[in-house]
């Protein structure tokens, strides 16, 4: 069996109470409508937690471990995330359009591990990429 043919494993990282994260849930919903795929919501409730998870604010979404939003250099940490969407504007969770992009991409295979060292924070779509768990992939 191929890794596309390996259910997509969608984590959300959030602090207790977020109020973006029943934003993102929505969001999330309306992607991964007739698609196959596990979601999971983790609350974060300490610093230690944010490091090992790759947490760079709350919300936090990774897709089969890794987060398709990161930012280069971004540290671990336990504040509200902002995210700029392809019009300029700045909200608490990922555009629908945004989720979509990195969904799709996941599922070509573009966003995988290893990465080179030159290409350390690049996805495929502009967005930097951060491998959260090494083991929390599809096996790529």
């Amino acid at each position: 069996m191929s890794w596309k043919d390996e259910i997509m494993r969608i984590t959300v990282l959030t602090v207790p109470d977020c109020p973006n994260a029943p934003v993102i849930g929505e969001r999330l919903a309306r992607v991964l409508e007739g698609r196959g795929a596990e979601m999971a919501l983790v609350e974060v409730r300490d610093a230690g937690q944010a490091e090992r998870f790759g947490m760079t604010g709350s919300p936090t979404v990774l897709v089969d471990g890794v987060d398709p939003f990161a930012v280069p250099g971004a540290p671990s940490s336990l504040s509200c995330r902002l995210y700029r969407g392809p019009d300029g504007r700045v909200d608490g969770a990922p555009s629908v359009a945004d989720l979509q992009r990195a969904l799709d991409a996941a599922d070509a295979g573009a966003i995988v591990e290893p990465v080179r060292a030159e290409d350390q924070g690049r996805s495929v779509f502009g967005n930097p990429v951060h491998r959260a768990e090494p083991s929390a992939g599809r096996g790529r």
